[in-house]
């Protein structure tokens, strides 16, 4: 037992020196709403993202205070359904479908909203379904 213990210490003896840090995946919980490429909820061009790609399902906006720091264009990112916004009901209700994604951010949401993220859906009547929920993001890749 003591000489792992001591093969442990100098194991972090030896990296800890070099900067080496043993950190997982950012991790960020999220209130997630849905859009479309309707003209309503967008602006002149409803079909193409603030970075210029086309809209898709796995593309998401985040807002602009996530963008600057946590979430920049390019980052790509898995989501977890934790239910609805309010009361956590539903929670896992669209795993299935968000699973085998990897979500890109190409899309920046309006100013007022924070702490935010948009998450494109192919029509209507699946955005009203999403509603507004709780998700956990796992940040795969930070930028481009």
């Amino acid at each position: 037992m003591r000489w792992i213990r001591y093969v442990m210490l100098s194991a972090a003896a030896v990296l800890l020196p070099l900067g080496v840090q043993a950190s997982g995946p950012t991790v960020l919980l999220l209130k997630a709403t849905a859009y479309t490429s309707s003209a309503r909820e967008t602006d002149a061009t409803p079909f193409v993202t603030a970075t210029g790609a086309r809209t898709r399902f796995g593309i998401i906006a985040v807002s602009r205070d996530l963008l600057g720091s946590d979430l920049p264009y390019g980052s790509k990112v898995k989501l977890e359904d934790l239910g609805d916004w309010r009361t956590g009901r539903g929670k896992g209700r669209f795993n299935p479908m968000l699973k085998d994604v990897v979500f890109v951010v190409e899309d920046t949401m309006h100013k007022r909203k924070r702490q935010q993220i948009d998450v494109w859906m192919p029509d209507r009547s699946l955005a009203l379904k999403w509603g507004v929920r709780r998700v956990r993001v796992t940040v795969l890749q930070r930028g481009r």
